[in-house]
């Protein structure tokens, strides 16, 4: 009789939605639950699990878990710091239903730093022996350059230090604050350093500050471009193929670009090889209509600005500078999952405050 109920047992329903998501859990809650507080075989019987329903949702997602007291365990969902996937967990968290002696975090949080003390490759990392400096350029001012220092830092062990650094920083700051606050990390030798070191747990403030100010600058700071004209630019190739952009020169010109700091481009391949490595008819009315559903959904006066398109080499791509990195995320997403049956699609959302990026397009 088992034989036969094994053959007939019903399967479970994929995971489409967050719902459906959250409904597999409810169902297993109890089994995950025991094995994390009875310190049991957490990978095979929970992450095991836990990792294919997740990527039935979408790739992207990692996770933690432990007791946060004697009665509750905690899940820790993360994005494992890559900004295209934030928004999904922040969802993913904020659709979990109420489920008794269990709490669901998006993000890694911060820590206090008494209690982020890391051990790597026999190296300690601690605030007893990490300290910072801000290096400022007048020529970029709102960007936050950090310099790290790290009392045994050299050029021999520097890969093993500076990786060490980044998994301290990460858990000191808490995952969102490190993925989106600094511009740039740089690393110093101890004897190399050229300002005064101030200890690693001032930093959190520091980087509240000059958030505070970045946000009384440009808050209101927006940017009508359905005036703007957009400069046609042609050339050729080392190969003979041609290459062809269409780019707002003039907002690349506007003196608010940090208002905007997250570089938003999605690229779409197509077979360009019979067309000196333009899209042909057929494939430019494909084209032409994912670009126009995604200025439908990355509209200006929302904070998305168009800053053009390139086409060359069998890929088109469409830049946007942001306010926020949330929407180009869903909105990519959603076009690749609709459209990479007939092209293949990627994207990349990253911060660049002053549009140095597209330098070669003000040149």
């Amino acid at each position: 009789m088992s034989f036969f109920k094994n053959i007939f047992k019903q399967k479970e329903a994929p995971i489409t939605s967050y719902e459906t998501f959250w409904d597999w859990f409810r169902q297993h809650e109890n089994t995950f639950y025991k094995v994390v507080k009875e310190q049991g075989n957490i990978e095979k019987v929970f992450f095991d699990k836990l990792s294919v329903k997740l990527k039935e949702l979408k790739d992207g997602y990692f996770y933690l878990t432990g007791m946060l007291n004697d009665e509750t365990v905690e899940l820790v969902f993360t994005a494992d710091g890559a900004i295209e996937n934030i928004v999904f967990v922040e969802e993913l968290v904020s659709s979990a239903p109420k489920i008794d002696n269990w709490v669901f975090t998006a993000l890694k949080p911060a820590l206090s730093i008494d209690n982020v003390s890391i051990k790597m490759n026999n190296y300690m990392f601690t605030k007893n022996n990490i300290n910072f400096y801000a290096e400022e350029n007048e020529n970029f001012p709102d960007e936050i350059n950090i310099n790290i220092v790290h009392d045994d830092l050299d050029e021999a062990n520097r890969e093993a230090i500076v990786h060490g650094s980044y998994i301290f920083l990460d858990n000191f700051l808490g995952e969102l604050n490190f993925a989106t606050t600094i511009d740039n990390i740089s690393f110093v030798d101890k004897n190399k350093a050229s300002a005064d070191l101030i200890p690693i747990e001032k930093l959190k403030d520091f980087l509240i500050w000059r958030q505070k100010e970045f946000v009384e600058k440009y808050d209101s700071s927006n940017r009508n471009t359905q005036e703007d004209n957009y400069s046609l630019l042609e050339g050729t190739l080392v190969n003979g193929n041609k290459l062809l952009a269409a780019i707002n020169t003039g907002l690349l010109k506007w003196d608010s670009k940090a208002s905007h700091p997250w570089i938003a481009t999605i690229e779409i391949k197509y077979n360009g090889l019979s067309t000196n490595g333009m899209p042909d008819n057929k494939t430019s009315v494909l084209l032409n209509g994912i670009e126009d559903e995604i200025l439908n959904d990355l509209e200006d006066i929302k904070g998305y600005l168009n800053i053009g398109r390139q086409t060359s080499e069998g890929v088109r791509e469409i830049h946007f500078a942001c306010k926020d990195f949330r929407l180009p995320s869903k909105t990519f997403h959603k076009i690749k999952q609709k459209y990479s049956s007939q092209s293949p699609i990627s994207y990349r959302i990253y911060k660049d405050k002053y549009w140095r990026s597209f330098n070669q397009f003000i040149n």
